[in-house]
């Protein structure tokens, strides 16, 4: 009974102020996690542009996003320039894996990729990632070995890029259970290890949950583990802050319920890969998030017997967001 905690860090506060707090909680409970860093410029003002999308607003409403992020960090990239995270919070980040835990990548710059991936074509894509992973090993010294792509949003390009980048694993995806992404018929080499339960921002505020409650919700969603694990997905800028005490909740309950708290590496060492399913990334729709996300595709394309005879190779571009 494997529980991965995935760490999405999209901010500079988020990185310097909800990181720290965050590797203190889990050191106190003895909880391995992934931290996944954003590492270019903070733009996040520049986000306003999704008021007119449709549930935005509501979202915003729901979730206090001024309390969360604070007035400054909604100002980067509009009235005031957007600070370089990979810069200026670099210590902050190397506290994190010189605590034990691993670390990926999140993304360059979060609200580009966002808001771009879904049109973006395989040069835009390639000049992201790469800029992502020169960042990421200018931080750290070595190359990443995971990613986890913002907001959920992926296109067929980097998912076959992935591979090519030497990544081993990745959890770009929402879904079941750990599979190969397949595209245009071809698998990729890289597993997708996706996020399974939601996350406190699509469950506050929706059917009466509260922040009093969205621990209890959530374990209850926990209470039967699935056979390859479950992948939580916190923020930095949330369970790292103001909702910490949500977090110590989940933590003392999933311990209780039996759970070994670990890194994504850590469950991505527990798969057999010859036996992962194969599917497509399709859009869908997540309730309490504005917009599509990347998702496992309901059913298995490739029995898994056969997968030896499948080729591990990245293929053309299929898979494009849309809405």
């Amino acid at each position: 009974m494997r529980l991965a905690l995935k760490i999405d860090v999209d901010t500079l506060r988020g990185t310097r102020e909800g990181v720290p707090r965050l590797i203190d909680a889990l050191q106190r409970h003895g909880a391995g996690a992934t931290f996944l860093f954003s590492l270019g410029p903070d733009h996040t003002g520049r986000a306003i542009k999704r008021v007119f999308r449709r549930g935005f607003l509501g979202k915003v409403s729901r979730t206090s996003v001024l309390a969360h992020y604070g007035l400054k960090t909604l100002l980067y990239g509009t009235l005031l320039p957007g600070p370089d995270i990979g810069r200026c919070a670099a210590a902050a980040m190397r506290a994190a894996r010189d605590a034990g835990f691993e670390v990926g990548i999140h993304c360059y710059n979060h609200v580009l990729w966002q808001d771009g991936v879904n049109r973006g074509d395989a040069a835009w894509t390639e000049r992201q990632m790469r800029l992502a992973c020169k960042a990421f090993e200018q931080v750290f010294g070595v190359a990443a070995h995971t990613h986890g792509a913002a907001g959920w949003q992926i296109n067929a390009h980097a998912l076959e890029l992935e591979a090519r980048l030497g990544f081993r694993y990745c959890s770009d995806t929402r879904g079941r259970g750990p599979f190969l992404p397949l595209v245009n018929g071809n698998t990729i080499a890289c597993p997708q290890l996706p996020t399974t339960l939601p996350t406190l921002d699509e469950l506050i505020g929706l059917q009466a949950i509260t922040v009093d409650t969205v621990a209890d919700h959530l374990l209850g969603l926990t209470r039967t583990p699935p056979p390859g694990g479950h992948v939580y997905t916190l923020h930095a800028e949330l369970e790292g802050m103001k909702l910490m005490p949500v977090l110590e909740r989940l933590l003392d309950g999933w311990r209780s319920q039996g759970y070994e708290l670990v890194s994504l590496g850590q469950l991505f060492a527990t798969l057999c890969l010859d036996a992962l399913p194969v599917h497509e990334v399709v859009p869908g729709k997540v309730p309490g998030r504005t917009g599509t996300v990347a998702m496992q595709a309901p059913r298995p394309l490739t029995p898994p017997a056969l997968l030896s005879e499948s080729p591990l190779r990245p293929g053309p571009c299929a898979f494009e967001r849309r809405g």
